[in-house]
């Protein structure tokens, strides 16, 4: 369960950075292919660990 908290933190840090910098760069997020990936491989860990949980 641990690895799995910490691969979640790890894939957060990714979508933190590249938000910013897609917002630095006047990118919506919405228009940004990367950020909505790491978006949806967040969610996908997220859906993991509240399945462990429940």
């Amino acid at each position: 369960m641990s690895r799995l908290l910490d691969l979640l933190e790890e894939e957060r840090r990714k979508l933190n950075q590249l938000g910013e910098a897609s917002l630095k760069q006047a990118i919506p997020l919405c228009d940004n292919p990367a950020v909505q990936e790491q978006s949806r491989r967040v969610d996908e860990l997220v859906a993991r660990v509240n399945e462990r949980i429940t």
